[in-house]
């Protein structure tokens, strides 16, 4: 069985190589030639099967461009920056006091899986003596952010964080559609703009000018204000407690308390929130009638009832009860998304039987290995392992076949988007290593 994957992995390993630039690894060849957030977190799981010290560097140098208000930036920007849109002078960020002075960012964040990816770095690493001293190094990192989320993106303390740009979670999502109907803009609103992301990627695969024109005015909308938290949220007009990230965050807080214990700190903060994330994200973001997590709009003040893939995804925080759980399957396990007996490959991050599915632009169809990796982890730890496993097994046979691009056609299985993508070399590696051949 081992020598069936060791080609493949090798490949995966050569992708991290190609990528890796000597502090840090690119998400993609092609388009992303900077340090994005949570690549960088999927990235240093996949290393610390192989090499420790990649790993550790990898989130080192994405601590390196923390805020001091403890925000992790979605981009930390490379020393050559023009090649990329939005570029550091479109950000703006250094009005921030708050901003790094050594470092260039973005003025947004990403899903917070830096805590899970740092636990799991510990638990797999081949010097223990070197992974505590790193793990003693990142938490005062991992605490300040998580705290910064806690505190800024939650300022009714409901245990539900907002979101404030679409690139914080599923960027062209057809959830944040709705929002945009209430998000008009004027001509004159629009900043003037040259789009690169495709130059190298065909316009089909990526977010429509439309959409682009909404997140470069969010852009200026912050910069303006120069990125302060409680000035922001008076008046911006897309604000959502968003169910991935909510997840994500439910669970981060969990791995952050075991990082404590195993440090000696106290976990209790840590695990306070985790509880109370839970219990919001089950009180208010349930859709009963359906069985999956919808998000909702502060602005608006009403749900979203736009399903997507991540809408599974309190199955990876262990957030649902069993009958929930239950109704979450019976969904996900059809046409809409996946179906166990069907010949697509998995799973598809819209319901493929809405008019408006297109399978290979971006967050509004094609599949994404680190969603699958997620849901994944959710279903067997509810007992739903003959799907997960095979879900696994189709997703890395998809890979074997259409190389390691960043997301995939669900209905036939084509590679889109960058090719020689990083993440998806790096959760390849972990599904074999960890759930094949442990």
């Amino acid at each position: 069985m081992k020598q069936d994957y060791e080609g493949i992995i090798q490949q995966a390993k050569d992708v991290l190589d190609k990528n890796w630039t000597g502090t840090f690894t690119r998400p993609g060849a092609l388009l992303y030639h900077h340090q994005w957030s949570w690549d960088s977190a999927f990235v240093a799981i996949g290393y610390s099967h192989y090499d420790q010290f990649r790993a550790e560097r990898e989130m080192r140098t994405l601590f390196e461009g923390q805020w001091s208000n403890g925000m992790i930036p979605h981009i930390i920007f490379a020393a050559q920056a023009d090649d990329y849109f939005p570029s550091p002078a479109f950000w703006e960020t250094e009005k921030c006091p708050l901003a790094p002075r050594n470092r260039r960012t973005s003025g947004i964040t990403q899903p917070p899986v830096h805590a899970i990816a740092v636990l799991r770095m510990y638990r797999q690493a081949q010097d223990i003596e070197q992974s505590h001293a790193f793990l003693a190094e990142a938490f005062p990192r991992l605490k300040a952010w998580h705290e910064y989320l806690h505190r800024e993106r939650d300022p009714q303390q409901e245990g539900l964080v907002y979101i404030r740009h679409p690139w914080e979670s599923q960027d062209n999502s057809p959830i944040w559609d709705a929002v945009w109907k209430h998000m008009q803009l004027r001509p004159e609103d629009i900043p003037v703009y040259h789009r690169m992301d495709t130059v190298n990627v065909i316009s089909t695969d990526r977010p429509r000018n439309t959409d682009y024109d909404r997140y470069t005015y969010l852009v200026k909308f912050y910069a303006a204000r120069n990125y302060d938290e409680a000035q922001i949220a008076q008046k911006c007009p897309f604000l959502v407690q968003d169910v991935l990230f909510n997840a994500l965050l439910c669970q981060a807080d969990r791995d952050l308390a075991e990082i404590a214990r195993i440090l000696g700190e106290d976990p209790t903060p840590f695990e306070q929130w985790a509880k109370q994330t839970a219990q919001a994200i089950n009180n208010k973001l349930w859709d009963e009638e359906h069985g999956i997590y919808i998000d909702y709009d502060l602005v608006a003040k009403t749900h979203i009832h736009t399903h997507v893939v991540a809408g599974f995804l309190p199955l990876f925080a262990g957030i649902p009860d069993a009958d929930r759980a239950q109704k979450m399957y019976n969904y996900l396990n059809t046409s809409a998304f996946w179906r166990l007996d069907e010949d697509a490959y998995p799973i598809a991050t819209y319901n493929r039987n809405m008019p408006d599915f297109e399978a290979t632009r971006y967050w509004r169809g094609p599949a994404w290995i680190n969603i699958d990796w997620l849901l994944y982890h959710g279903l067997k730890q509810y007992g739903y392992t003959t799907y997960a496993e095979h879900m696994r097994d189709k997703m890395i046979t998809l890979v074997q076949n259409s190389g390691f691009y960043e997301y995939f056609n669900p209905l036939n299985g084509e590679g889109h988007g960058t090719y020689q993508f990083s993440w998806t070399a790096a959760l390849l590696i972990d599904w074999i290593k960890n759930e094949i051949l442990a």
